[in-house]
């Protein structure tokens, strides 16, 4: 038996944290981070990190859910192309896809997305965004985010400060409440309009 089931689009666990094997644990998630570590290999290989026995076929499958194959199929080697320390012979939303393409090859059933998003322009967010909508499909997830818009759609949102709970619920009741959030949410609106 799984330590896990899905129910009504939440995980329901049947252990302590603290008692799933640390490795079962570790299956049972994806990280998405604003900060990709990328190795000096192929955009193959950088992939196939998410799932090590994974196909060829599985990690372009992948790739091209993540919207990879926009960069990797125009590079001097297709998917074998050498990417450089870090992925320096990427753009950051290309080392962002490999990230996002790296969870949909796992394909575990939590979700933890770090500020994905935060430095991208808008084409490249247009995109991820889009893979990530696909990605977060019956999955749960959970997002660490600043930016209001980014959780804007989430179930419930949990405001941390000082490392304590804060506030949580809704978008809409915690802007309701005017605590943190809403003022963090008042305050990006004003500044959205901001110029140089």
């Amino acid at each position: 038996m799984n330590p896990y089931e899905i129910v009504n689009r939440f995980i329901k666990y049947f252990y302590k944290i603290s008692e799933i094997d640390p490795e079962t644990l570790m299956s049972m998630y994806s990280i998405v981070f604003q900060d990709v570590t990328l190795f000096n290999n192929t955009v193959l290989e950088n992939i196939r990190i998410g799932k090590q026995d994974a196909t060829d076929e599985e990690v372009i499958a992948a790739a091209k859910l993540a919207h990879c194959d926009e960069f990797a199929e125009k590079m001097p080697n297709g998917y074998h192309t050498m990417i450089g320390e870090n992925g320096s012979e990427l753009s950051g939303g290309e080392r962002q896809r490999i990230s996002i393409a790296r969870a949909f090859l796992k394909d575990a059933p939590i979700i933890l997305m770090d500020e994905a998003t935060a430095s991208l322009d808008v084409d490249n967010e247009t995109m991820i965004q889009e893979a990530l909508s696909r990605l977060i499909k019956d999955k749960t997830v959970m997002i660490i985010a600043h930016r209001m818009r980014t959780v804007a759609n989430a179930d419930k949102i949990v405001v941390l400060k000082d490392g304590v709970v804060a506030e949580e619920g809704t978008p809409q009741e915690l802007a309701e409440k005017d605590g943190i959030f809403a003022h963090m949410q008042k305050t990006q609106m004003l500044s959205a309009g901001w110029k140089l």
